[in-house]
């Protein structure tokens, strides 16, 4: 046989309540005839209990009353034919009358004794397991009611009664064979003591119940049938990620239980365990899915974990002191204190000097704890010899459970680097010699941020997500933004990522999703629910958000956004950019900024400040990495001023040409703003500084390409009147270059740490002859590459590869 347990939320509602019917009926006509074990309805064991304390207190309890007799008479109502109520209601009545007269004696006496509340709580059970009986009794006439309080006897512990299995294990046999031919249904959670007052078995107690009788009669298997898909990798209300396990072991999730996972309780799992009957995790509302099957052993797993579960409300109490080295018994005797006042202790870990010990207990035993510690060892603390222990609140516990962890290399370092890359700071950690569990003590905050870190650590499996909050969109950020949705299946299938935009601002509104915003309507999203934009308020709500794995991309070229990289990296968020201000300002800044990043252990990915989407501060990186060294770079690093002068041949005026340029979108709306060398210049120093030297903006030999009456015109259109007149000037320059069979190039140059911009010209021996159209060009001369030099050459402008390369520098971080 079996045994089918079904929760609160299984017994809820109508329609659950025929859900439940079906499986049953399923088991039936397959000849397994169950044993049926119910909770009450959902959200009535908190109503009860609500309406005894109220009792206590004196006040009104009929409204609640009636609450009750509504929601399971109009169960029956709907779910039995209408012949067949009368009976079932009167019952019921006659239950509800009862209950009413033991809240009518609270009320009178002023008191709630748990053993009075134990029996004003197991009316839930009743009700339910009654009213479904007779509902199934219309298609299975052997249905049968039964109150187990007559069958699992305890002790008098009332609240959470401890089981006298021998009499129990009689007292079921008899049932059984006196009823064989019966479908029964039973009362999850409770039970009776030797003078047959009714107790309840505590928490997760109609688990306990179905694995009372699944053991004592044998069952091939209790079926524990809830909300979910069986048990999950982790709380899917947290990690939205989280995936339903096929096999657990006994060990595997009793650790996970223990640590919160609320599918199912550990005492559950004893007697199924002594056993070794199997317990199935089932969905009422997905019966077909075959959810997770509990065993003695697990099965043969390439998965490095099982789950990850949490406790989200904890504190700590540090004791520390000279007092502890070396005393024998010091332990036994704080943790039997502790004990003996019933404080349950969910951690411990005690440092190996022995000068201190950490603990984790429920919030609500923190304060006492503290007083019964200060009380007992008040003359170690009166000499010294211990330091007062102080609480630590909002605290949390994560764990990593699974078998697998056992004997294999690595589980503490990826759990800790996934922790430490998102700015989760560890309180405390222990790990037991089994090695099928490692917890660590985090703070509240961080909770959900941890879960979903880890998770996405030890699940390769499953798709790393990145959250982004995007600056600017203008043509580079709206170009990005097309992109990501273009790619976005291919990134999941090829790269195991997921990017999902979170927050996406410009200089007039901010918008934010934690969810993702849908990429293909974020222009309409932004202009009709965003908030007024303000930089401060999205970096504070970017950081107050606390999401795993988060990126900052800055899309401007303003100066502001720059300002906050510093207190972003703090955050342990990662920065990609094509803003190049910060990398080009002080030498000082730069510095700061790569340190601040490494210290904790985030990107700054910067390709675009460069080349646009050409790989040159990676190959840069690379050269450097492999120990290369550097001995020259030379580089056109304008793809404006590539353009210009690849254009500027024949009967071309240079005016020409530049106002020509600016039609076509090359230039800046002030043409000087190209022509004028400060954005390659800012280029260079990027480059020389990523190559080892300390350089300042000053420091960079500027040549100039305009006559300065052009760079000192006060308008865009005295600049052309100005460039207009110097055309003598530039067709000079061109017929030079031509009568020598050369081209004009304006060149950057990296040399012996000095960096020269000029304006040259070149023969057909030169790498940079053969430039054309608006491409960028750079030539890295190192120890290895002397001869021959390496030649990096592609498009160095446009929104189209800029936008590629913010989305390679997005991608290289997820990597």
């Amino acid at each position: 046989m079996k045994v089918l347990k079904f929760g609160g939320t299984s017994v809820g509602t109508v329609q659950s309540i025929k859900s439940v019917l079906e499986v049953v009926k399923t088991s039936y006509d397959k000849g397994e005839k169950p044993l049926v074990v119910l909770s009450a309805m959902s959200g009535v064991t908190n109503l009860l209990t609500q309406m005894a304390e109220n009792a206590a207190e004196r006040a009104s309890f009929a409204e609640d009353i009636q609450l009750l007799e509504d929601k399971h008479f109009e169960v029956v109502k709907q779910l039995i034919a209408i012949k067949y109520q009368n009976p079932v209601f009167t019952k019921l009545k006659l239950m509800l009358n009862e209950l009413e007269e033991i809240l009518q004696g609270v009320y009178a006496l002023k008191e709630l004794s748990l053993q009075s509340k134990d029996l004003i709580i197991s009316f839930g059970e009743r009700f339910s397991n009654y009213m479904v009986s007779k509902i199934m009794e219309q298609y299975i006439p052997e249905s049968i009611y039964l109150d187990a309080s007559h069958y699992i006897k305890t002790d008098s512990n009332f609240g959470n009664a401890h089981l006298n299995e021998p009499l129990t294990t009689q007292l079921i046999m008899s049932l059984t064979h006196s009823h064989a031919d019966k479908l029964m249904f039973v009362t999850g959670f409770i039970g009776s003591n030797d003078a047959g007052r009714i107790t309840t078995l505590g928490r997760g107690g109609s688990d306990y119940t179905a694995a009372i009788f699944g053991s004592v009669l044998n069952a091939s298997v209790i079926e524990i049938w809830t909300d979910v898909n069986g048990m999950l990798t982790a709380d899917p209300r947290i990690v939205k990620k989280a995936f339903s396990l096929p096999i657990l072991s006994y060990t595997e999730a009793m650790e996970l239980s223990y640590f919160g996972a609320k599918v199912i309780y550990p005492p559950t799992m004893i007697p199924a365990f002594l056993k070794r009957i199997p317990i199935a995790i089932r969905n009422t509302f997905d019966p077909e899915f075959p959810g997770t099957i509990i065993q003695f052993e697990s099965d043969c797993t390439q998965l490095p974990i099982k789950g990850i579960s949490s406790i989200s409300d904890i504190s700590i109490i540090n004791l520390s002191g000279s007092g502890m080295i070396g005393k024998s018994g010091f332990s036994g005797r704080l943790f039997t204190l502790l004990a003996r006042e019933q404080i349950n202790v969910v951690l411990i870990t005690q440092s190996s000097s022995e000068h201190s010990i950490t603990f984790a207990v429920n919030p609500s035993d923190a304060e006492r704890a503290l007083k019964l510690i200060s009380a007992e060892f008040e003359l170690e603390l009166e000499a010294n010899k211990l330091i007062m222990p102080e609480v630590e609140q909002n605290l949390s516990v994560l764990a990593i459970v699974g078998e697998n962890m056992k004997r294999t290399p690595g589980m503490s370092g990826r759990l800790f680097a996934a922790l430490g890359r998102n700015g989760i700071n560890v309180r405390a950690i222990a790990q037991g010699s089994s090695e099928f569990n490692i917890s660590v003590i985090i703070s509240k905050e961080d909770l959900s941020k941890a879960l979903n870190a880890v998770h996405d650590a030890f699940f390769a499996e499953l798709k790393k997500t990145l959250h982004v909050f995007n600056l600017g969109t203008g043509n580079i950020g709206s170009t990005l933004f097309r992109q990501l949705a273009e790619q976005h299946d291919f990134l999941l299938e090829n790269n195991d990522i997921e990017i999902q935009v979170v927050g996406i601002a410009n200089s007039r509104k901010m918008l934010f999703d934690e969810n993702g915003i849908d990429l293909q309507s974020w222009q309409k999203k932004l202009d009709g629910d965003g908030q007024i934009a303000d930089l401060a308020s999205f970096i504070d709500k970017m950081k107050g958000m606390n999401l795993p794995n988060c990126v900052f991309i800055d899309n401007t070229a303003s100066k502001l956004p720059s300002t906050y990289y510093e207190d972003i990296f703090k955050s342990n968020i990662s920065i990609v950019t094509c803003n190049k201000i910060a990398n080009s300002g002080s030498y000082a800044n730069y510095k700061l900024l790569r340190d601040t990043a490494r210290s904790h252990g985030v990107d700054f990915f910067y390709e675009t400040n460069v080349g646009a989407g050409l790989p040159i501060v990676r190959v840069l990186r690379d050269l450097m990495l492999s120990g290369d060294r550097i001995l020259k770079i030379e580089a056109i690093l304008s793809g404006t001023i590539s353009y210009i002068f690849n254009n500027f041949v024949g009967d071309a005026s240079f005016y020409d040409v530049v106002k020509n340029a600016q039609a076509l979108g090359y230039t800046e709306p002030d043409p000087r703003d190209d022509l004028g060398g400060v954005d390659f210049m800012r280029k260079m120093l990027i480059l020389a500084r990523d190559a080892g030297h300390e350089i300042e903006a000053s420091d960079v030999d500027l040549g100039a390409i305009l006559p300065e009456s052009c760079l000192s015109a006060t308008s865009v259109d005295e600049f052309y009147t100005e460039l207009l007149k110097a055309d003598q000037y530039f067709n000079t320059l061109k017929e030079k270059a031509a009568a020598e069979n050369k081209v004009i190039r304006y060149i950057g140059k990296l040399e012996d740490g000095k960096v020269s911009i000029s304006m040259q010209m070149v023969d057909e021996k030169h790498p940079f002859y053969a430039l054309s159209g608006s491409d960028n060009i750079i030539s890295f001369t190192t120890e290895r590459y002397k001869e021959r030099p390496l030649v990096v050459k592609g498009p160095g402008a446009g929104a189209e590869v800029t936008a590629g390369g913010v989305f390679a520098d997005l991608v290289n971080v997820g990597a």
